[in-house]
């Protein structure tokens, strides 16, 4: 099949959860299809994107002069978007020349199916081209701006918050509605689209991880050490590190004096930073080029999001690499994981640092509830077999675009 996938925000570097999703998935289709990436994304140094003609058929590029998150220039992106359909975070990589080009590509090149990779492209994609479209949909966008809005205390941000919200939800239902049809990462976000889409017109497509890159390593564990991951200039990140600095790690400290947290990821705010500064035993890293050494040797991985959707890839590389994990629901929404079996949840903050400090102190629970994330992971999980489910939705659509898919 001729495929061509559309996504904003670039494939490059493998940094954050949707890139390093939607590559495993391209590179295995690769080794079957003709696959064209077309994406546009903010301009930056050292760009690595026309490496990927090495696994790729086509790839077209558009680097964008997009503003960073939270400067003079964003807000004042904001404001002129106040009056556009789009939510800012859309509306801000709508940039002269980008749906054009993708246009023109289109009409100059017949594809067998159109993927839109997120949410976030369909402003520039070609919807009357008479190619099938599939929108693959990592999170449920209208969710994420609903939780931030809940938890937000500063009334600019939560007034931003709202307005974002309510923005996205009209245009999520719209475009999920105009697509032939939509994959989902998780049966709870295929719920939520069920109620205005039709269930055959949905199909889930599992998280997977690299079992192989991310493995166990015993004999590094650091005692009464803790780590996050994650990229922290993604909004719902900061969110969980700053709740959890203010409201869980003191409270474990009080039982565990020694615990330390490291945050590791990319663009860490002043926000973060200064208060890392401030709290005892709260150390930040900034970007890493491996995040396996941290993981392997924390005691215990952390995830406590209460901003969220999709899945949460972070948790099934920490499962890879045997490592206990302590999460909240939102954190492991989604996930085929069981609370006390392979994972603990908890959604309070005493109840986490509870947890955590047990977990500190058994170090046979922390082996029991590793060892069964990785036989989890590695039994079902793999990027080969999500590949091999995503080629066989395609080639469904493609051969019969006008039939309902059945839901699995």
């Amino acid at each position: 099949m001729r495929i061509l996938w559309v996504k904003a925000g670039g494939l490059v570097p493998l940094d954050v959860g949707g890139r390093i999703r939607s590559f495993h998935i391209l590179k295995g289709l690769a080794l079957q299809h003709q696959i064209t990436l077309f994406t546009f994304y903010p301009a930056q140094a050292n760009d690595r994107h026309q490496d990927l003609e090495k696994v790729f058929h086509r790839v077209v590029c558009q680097p964008l002069e997009i503003p960073s998150t939270r400067s003079f220039a964003d807000y004042l992106g904001y404001t002129r978007h106040l009056f556009s359909p789009y939510p800012h975070c859309l509306a801000k990589y709508y940039r002269p020349g980008v749906a054009e080009s993708l246009r023109s590509l289109v009409e100059s090149n017949p594809y067998d199916v159109i993927i839109c990779d997120f949410l976030t492209p369909v402003g520039v994609i070609p919807w009357d081209s008479p190619s099938p479209k599939i929108l693959f949909t990592h999170n449920v966008e209208a969710m994420i701006w609903q939780r931030h809005y809940q938890v937000a205390r500063n009334p600019l941000w939560k007034a931003a918050c709202w307005r974002e919200y309510r923005a996205m939800s009209r245009l999520e239902r719209h475009y999920l509605e105009r697509a032939d049809h939509v994959l989902t990462v998780s049966d709870a976000d295929r719920e939520v689209f069920a109620r205005f889409l039709a269930a055959s017109k949905i199909t889930v497509i599992p998280t997977g991880v690299d079992v192989d890159y991310f493995r166990p390593k015993p004999g590094n564990e650091q005692p009464n050490t803790l780590v996050f991951t994650g990229a922290m200039d993604w909004l719902a990140n900061e969110d969980a590190i700053c709740y959890f600095a203010d409201e869980i790690l003191p409270r474990v400290r009080q039982q565990v004096s020694e615990t330390v947290l490291w945050v590791v990821g990319r663009n860490p705010s002043d926000r973060l930073r200064s208060l890392a500064e401030k709290k005892n035993g709260m150390k930040v890293t900034g970007e890493v080029e491996d995040v396996r050494p941290y993981v392997r040797d924390a005691a215990v991985y952390i995830v406590p999001l209460r901003v969220g959707g999709g899945t949460r890839l972070k948790i099934f590389e920490a499962m890879a690499m045997g490592k206990a994990v302590v999460s909240t629901s939102i954190g492991a929404e989604g996930l085929p994981v069981r609370d006390g079996e392979n994972i603990l949840l908890a959604d309070e903050g005493g109840d986490f640092a509870r947890k955590i400090v047990n977990l500190l102190r058994d170090p046979a629970t922390r082996n029991r509830l590793g060892q069964a994330g990785r036989r989890l992971v590695e039994s079902e999980y793999s990027w080969s077999s999500v590949a091999e489910r995503f080629d066989s939705i395609l080639r469904r659509v493609v051969t019969t675009p006008a039939q309902p898919l059945a839901c699995r």
